[in-house]
């Protein structure tokens, strides 16, 4: 079912014009040959026939559909819609029927082990082969380059500007130093070519020269600007998401425990989509909605927008706008038919979603805000459990969808829901108690455990991506989003290489991508490039130098310098050895001096 979705087959047929019901049918029979749908999953809705029809009398029983060997001419001519009746009814039954209910039956007990298909052992073996080149091209591959090729030259013409005749060898060392700045930071982009000892990278000199790399920055773009897409605010960065996005799913090594979660990307411009959220560690920026594995990998995600035309307004309706990228997501996964357990926070929990989870075979566990819970759930309220003893936990079970609430008290009162996990086995943990001034050992249930152990797939995504993020910044309010989505290739790859039974560092790693992209595509300066000389940078900070009195020697040189005394004009062959500046005899002592 999800191929469909993927390939948007069912919105082209329903929305299509001129379909006859002829041809719808041919359409089914042909799934229905290959395997991949089952008649009584599809349903043909015919429109009334035409007014130059004489009658409208089916030649079937009045109280049965006509089959397709009994319709007349008119009836097959007639316009047709398809409608897959196993997607609706999934959604619609397991959802609105949800949340018309006006009453559920709470019990006691604890949840059973759930009996599901067993996950083979994760394989990663492939990837063990490979060196951190090759897996880094699983993501940034020669689609990407040339993408990035194509629309950077595109974009030059755009603006009336010389053709910059930018290569993919020249885009690869681009995201080489893009890479390399993430672990070499220095003040501005400029520094890595300034001839100062203290800021020059050799490296980077001899692979691309200082102007060409600012005129790629210049130019740099992911789509077409003549190709706008209006009510896309993200429609720059679409092209360049979308093959990272596939990249990503592709190389998904199907992970039971999956966990769903937002992303910030620092940003404190002027943009549209720009979220403000209270509390967090980035508070300022993008909003990106990340379907992770347990160990950080990256499976999908969506960039926040607000209302548009990629949104789902099925799920949002029914799910929420939080909880809709959630199920679209799913619908993506090329395996999607494995059980897996989505773990997720009380931003997008809700009876209905974990109802409709359930419904597709996946279990779901999360934290659940108090005013998401039906009212007529018994527990205790939060304030009444707020007194009980630390390790404290109360549960029911709604029996007719399954899902088991509990309430447990730590710190703080916690309430999850869970559709695969109960109390039992109840776990220790250790707490360190304020008033005895000691740790003690409390009870924990097992879906509290679960949840802690599997929920922060994300934030170890964020953890990996910040430890060395590219630190080269621009002013275009897509910069951040580019440069995170060069970041996220390169941690999903090292991520791969880590679960394959690598102990490499995320510095090594980065470390031999640049290296090799540095030295195999580079092009080195035919001419010394324009570049900060000592001159100039003794001039800069000739009052630290000048006045000191310290080891100022005059000196003979090859060359005829100007005297740098403001008040002589004279051309000489003299100059201050520390100072390396040309000085004629006579203005040696009182340019060392202070005036």
């Amino acid at each position: 079912m999800a191929d469909f979705l993927d390939n948007n087959w069912l919105q082209q047929l329903s929305l299509a014009e001129g379909f006859t019901v002829a041809e719808a049918v041919d359409v089914i029979e042909n799934f229905v040959d290959d395997g991949n749908l089952d008649t009584s999953d599809v349903d043909i809705f015919i429109a009334p026939p035409e007014n130059d029809i004489l009658t409208d009398e089916d030649s079937g029983p009045e109280d049965e559909g006509g089959t397709i060997n009994n319709l007349n001419g008119g009836q097959l001519s007639a316009p047709a819609e398809i409608r897959v009746r196993r997607l609706c009814n999934l959604v619609e039954s397991s959802c609105t029927e949800l949340q018309d209910k006006k009453h559920r039956t709470w019990i006691d007990g604890d949840m059973e082990a759930q009996k599901t298909l067993a996950f083979q052992a994760y394989n990663y073996s492939k990837f063990s082969s490979l060196s951190p080149v090759e897996l880094f091209e699983l993501f940034i591959n020669n689609s990407v380059i040339e993408l990035l090729v194509k629309n950077t030259n595109k974009y030059a013409l755009f603006k009336n500007c010389p053709d910059p005749k930018v290569t993919e060898e020249e885009m690869k060392c681009f995201l080489a130093i893009l890479l390399l700045s993430g672990y070499n930071e220095l003040p501005g982009k400029k520094c890595y070519w300034d001839s100062g000892l203290d800021m020059k990278n050799e490296m980077v000199c001899q692979a691309m020269r200082r102007d060409r790399f600012i005129q790629i920055m210049r130019f740099l773009h992911c789509a077409d600007n003549s190709e706008t897409i209006p009510n896309d605010k993200m429609w720059k960065m679409r092209p360049l998401m979308n093959l990272l996005k596939c990249k990503c799913l592709d190389n998904f090594v199907p992970s039971e425990f999956l966990c769903f979660d937002e992303s910030m990307v620092k940003y404190y411009g002027k943009h549209g989509c720009k979220q403000f959220l209270k509390g967090k560690p980035i508070r300022f920026g993008y909003k990106i909605w990340s379907l992770n594995t347990d160990t950080g990998y990256l499976i999908n995600f969506e960039i926040f927008q607000g209302k548009n035309t990629t949104t789902n307004e099925t799920y949002s309706k029914l799910f929420g706008k939080s909880a809709a990228p959630l199920v679209s997501m799913l619908d993506e996964i090329p395996q999607d038919e494995l059980p897996y357990q989505l773990f997720f926070d009380n931003l997008f929990t809700s009876p209905a979603l974990m109802k409709h989870l359930k419904d597709r075979g996946y279990g779901s566990t999360g934290t659940v805000r108090i005013n998401r819970l039906p009212k007529d759930c018994p527990l205790s309220s939060k304030k009444d459990m707020q007194n009980e003893s630390r390790g404290s936990f109360q549960c029911k079970i709604e029996k007719e969808d399954g899902i088991f609430v509990a309430r447990w008290k730590d710190n703080s009162v916690v309430t999850v829901a869970s559709t695969s996990y109960g109390i039992e086995p109840i776990a220790s943990v250790k707490r360190f108690s304020q008033s005895e001034k000691k740790y003690l050992h409390i009870q924990q249930p097992f879906v509290i455990k679960q949840y802690n152990h599997h929920m922060g797939g994300t934030d170890l995504m964020d953890e990996d991506i910040s430890t060395h993020r590219i630190g080269i910044r621009g002013k275009k309010w897509w910069w951040p989003l580019f440069t995170w989505l060069i970041d996220l290739g390169t941690t999903n790859a090292w991520r791969l290489l880590r679960l394959s039974g690598n102990k490499m560092t995320k510095l090594t790693f980065r470390r031999e991508i640049v290296q090799c992209y540095l030295t195999r595509y580079k092009t080195p300066p035919a001419l010394p490039g324009p570049s900060t000389s000592r001159k100039v940078f003794v001039a800069k900070n000739k009052n630290s130098l000048r006045y000191d009195g310290l080891h100022h020697y005059v000196i003979p040189t090859e060359k005829r310098r100007r005297c740098a005394n403001r008040l002589c004009s004279s051309v000489g062959r003299t100059a201050c050895k520390k100072c390396d500046v040309g000085l004629c005899v006579k203005c040696f002592e009182n340019y060392h001096k202070l005036q």
